[in-house]
């Protein structure tokens, strides 16, 4: 079920009126019943995906206070060896064997492993991970076990964050499913008005700049240096509002329940680096990453090139993380490079500015930094978006191409007309940008509630009449439901 759906405009504010009308110690069923349909309404067989992943860790998580030494260790195992390999399975298998077979082929032998048929369930790299989190932590003795299998089961599952996250912590969200809540009518109101800004960026934002990046990525031969640029920063702030656009839906939908989950994004178009332009974004998952990987690597103990070391490997599984192919590798290892090479060459550049005279103005060099780290975040988005890396590494050759056509507008009109495209309104929606950049600093820095009524009112009825004019509602998938 798609939050931009007529089945969830339906479905939300039956499960939250009988949410509040349900007495306290019937809600977490309730809840639990609502999140399965949610999920089955994509692929109901796939529901036995998450309750197998469940069981597996509500049992081995019962089990870890007692058990002691190679005991506790092998039930952690089991927990990694079941999650991990169901991830594995219908996620990496095809990546794998393909790649086999293709390195078979060339060495003259028959490959005898058939490519898998099984389709992608939702959402599985995100519930995989939220559930390897608790038992993790229960492993480390950071947390008790969850005793209420029903309790334990919604938060595995709590659909407002169950298919794309935020990838929530065990410590932070289930005592929040374990207390009661009560109808609160400034988070509800709170709530909505955040769904409906979520709503706004992906069906007005995302998905019309989709039409153009999806048009050009399916004609990569008639693409020219200047449209491979404006696609590919299209597709980085499609990818952007689409998926902050799902986290805020999903945000807000807990908040009305009286529910609190992590922020995940934090304006990163405002990063001074591509390191931190990456902790801005998905925070849930760099955040996962840290704790889970990067400080068991060794995180930064081990000195100056230990840490970069790991900070290589949590990028490169990042890139994996997000897709099973070889462009999301190449991806995640260009970033990895952008951060190893930032943070050895920050001393040298900080010395250039002094001797330059740059550091005297740092409003100027604040706005440099900004267009350099988000400028060269988004030129590696090309293999994120190619289907493959011929396609990418063709893109990259095309940008070089075609610039003499800049300066007139009629081979502007007549590219948009032959790739049945409205100019127009792709104007009006890149016009969007700067201001959902305005909008998202004031909910960042500014308390909106103190507005006065008649602005929160007209603010309100601007954004909802926006999203029905210019929203398109063709149901289309979230980016991240593909991870």
């Amino acid at each position: 079920m798609l939050f931009n759906s007529l089945e969830f405009l339906l479905y939300f504010p039956v499960v939250v009126a009988l949410y509040f009308l349900l007495p306290h110690r019937w809600r977490w069923l309730h809840l639990l019943v609502a999140s399965y349909a949610f999920y089955m309404a994509w692929e109901p067989a796939y529901a036995l995906l998450i309750f197998a992943s469940t069981m597996v860790d509500y049992l081995v998580a019962l089990r870890m206070p007692e058990a002691r030494g190679n005991r506790r260790l092998s039930l952690l195992c089991v927990s990694l060896a079941v999650n991990l390999g169901l991830l594995f399975s219908f996620k990496y298998y095809n990546l794998i064997n393909g790649t086999f077979l293709s390195l078979a082929a060339v060495a003259g032998i028959d490959w005898p492993l058939p490519e898998s048929s099984l389709l992608l369930p939702v959402g599985i790299s995100f519930y995989t991970f939220q559930t390897l989190g608790y038992t993790i932590d229960v492993y480390r003795g950071k947390l008790e076990p969850e005793r209420h299998f029903g309790h334990f089961a919604l938060y595995v599952s709590y659909f407002p964050q169950l298919v794309a996250g935020p990838i929530e912590r065990a410590s932070r969200l289930l005592p929040q499913l374990h207390a009661e809540h009560a109808f609160d009518i400034d988070r509800v109101r709170s709530g909505l008005r955040l769904m409906m800004w979520g709503l706004f960026k992906k069906v007005v934002i995302a998905d019309r700049l989709a039409h153009l990046v999806d048009t050009v990525y399916a004609h990569p031969d008639e693409a020219t240096g200047p449209v491979v640029v404006l696609s590919t920063l299209c597709f980085g702030y499609q990818v952007y509002c689409d998926f902050s656009g799902y986290s805020d839906i999903a945000i807000g939908a807990a908040r009305v329940m009286g529910v609190d989950l992590m922020k995940n994004f934090d304006q990163p178009h405002l990063a001074r680096s591509v390191n931190a332009f990456w902790s801005r974004w998905h925070i849930s998952l760099i955040s996962w990453f840290r704790d889970y990987l990067y400080i068991p690597l060794g995180g930064s103990r081990g000195g100056p090139w230990m840490r970069r070391r790991n900070v290589a490997i949590v990028f490169l599984v990042s890139g994996l993380w997000h897709g099973a192919a070889w462009t999301f590798a190449i991806w995640g290892a260009i970033n990895a490079v952008y951060i190893v090479v930032g943070d050895v060459t920050s001393a040298a550049r900080e010395r250039l500015a002094v001797r330059t005279g740059f550091d005297k103005v740092p409003r100027v060099r604040a706005v440099w930094q900004v267009v350099t780290a988000v400028g060269i975040t988004y030129a590696s988005f090309i293999w994120f978006r190619a289907p493959d890396v011929a396609t990418a590494t063709h893109m990259y050759g095309r940008v070089a191409t075609g610039w003499g056509w800049l300066a007139q507008p009629e081979w502007w009109d007549a590219w948009f007309a032959r790739l049945g495209m409205d100019a127009g309104l792709l104007g009006l929606t890149l016009c969007f940008v700067p201001l959902s950049e305005l909008v998202e600093y004031r909910m960042r820095h500014l308390d909106a509630w103190e507005a006065p009524w008649w602005l929160r009112w007209l603010g309100d009825w601007s954004l909802l009449v926006g999203t029905l004019l210019l929203g398109k509602f063709t149901r289309e998938a979230f980016v991240y439901f593909q991870f």
